[in-house]
């Protein structure tokens, strides 16, 4: 059973568990064959950190960096990222937004439990967009499910900048399992189909 704060807007709150900075080590593993016939193994440890914060708003702040180690070399850093969390629900006249435009009309009261229990999913949990941009030039926006303690995401569009690597496509799955953020992450990348490509295990600082 999941203790679940009561002062936060209450957008954010089946997504709590996810709050403050988780670090840890996870595993590396992404086999790619190139056009030529010749394959290429990414594998080994990482460390990995990550942070969920809020501001008030109804979304969760997000940043990870990771570092990996190779067996005969010196650490070099990985792909940063950063991005929103939030509840998937549409927008209505009382949002900010598209870009700096303010709301057209004041909200007269916070968004209450029951407005967010009216986004439950017939299915149970809620509907979730992760939208992340990272520091290769790469955007990508999630689409998913968050059911208690465990979430489902896969990607609903990818966009590259020009030198950007190829990629097409991704899934990702968190877990909250005796304290610790577990997560996986499957990639569809340089000419090869989605597969699992990370994993990692983190605990709170």
């Amino acid at each position: 059973m999941l203790d679940l704060p009561t002062d936060l807007p209450a957008d954010i709150v089946p997504l709590s568990w996810l709050l403050g900075v988780w670090e840890g080590t996870g595993v590396i593993d992404y086999e790619v064959t190139d056009p030529d016939g010749e394959t290429h193994r990414y594998a080994g440890e990482f460390a990995h950190r990550a942070s969920f914060s809020h501001d008030g708003g109804p979304f969760l702040n997000y940043a990870a960096t990771g570092t990996f180690t190779p067996e005969d070399g010196e650490p070099v850093a990985l792909v940063a990222e950063t991005g929103f969390w939030r509840l998937a629900c549409p927008a209505g006249t009382d949002d900010a937004g598209p870009a700096l435009l303010p709301p057209r009309e004041t909200r007269t009261a916070a968004r209450t439990a029951d407005d967010v229990e009216a986004l439950r999913l017939p299915e149970g949990g809620f509907p979730i967009e992760v939208s992340l941009a990272h520091s290769d030039g790469m955007l990508e926006l999630y689409l998913g499910r968050i059911d208690g303690p465990r979430i489902d995401i896969a990607t609903d569009a990818v966009v590259r900048a020009a030198g950007a690597k190829n990629y097409g496509a991704a899934t990702r799955m968190y877990g909250l399992v005796d304290g610790h953020l577990l997560w996986a992450w499957d990639i569809a990348a340089l000419g090869t189909e989605l597969r699992s490509h990370a994993s990692a295990r983190l605990a709170k600082v």
